[in-house]
């Protein structure tokens, strides 16, 4: 097993977009991936666990991964809690 640390960067926190891309990522690996927070823990797998963690910006998690390639596996998932998933409109309304 291997673990990562991640401070959630998304101003937003981790809501219903980011959400769905991790839990989509987590589905194509073949490891068993948790996540450790203030909130609580959860194994990546279901959206509804991930957002019930309630991670805001600034949230600092720990990424546990057991499974082959974890190491690699690790490295991807803290990439993806540390992302900016929301951009402002460009173009829109002015």
């Amino acid at each position: 097993m291997v673990e990562r640390k991640a401070v959630i960067k998304n101003e937003a926190g981790i809501h219903c977009r980011p959400t769905a891309v991790i839990t989509q990522e987590a589905a194509k690996v073949d490891a068993v991936i948790m996540i450790l927070s203030p909130g609580g823990t959860c194994q990546l797998g279901s959206a509804l666990d991930l957002m019930m963690l309630g991670l805001s910006q600034g949230t600092l998690v720990n990424i546990q991964v057991e499974g082959p390639d974890e190491e690699q596996v690790a490295d991807q998932f803290r990439e993806l809690f540390e992302t900016e998933f929301d951009f402002p409109n460009a173009g829109l309304g002015g």
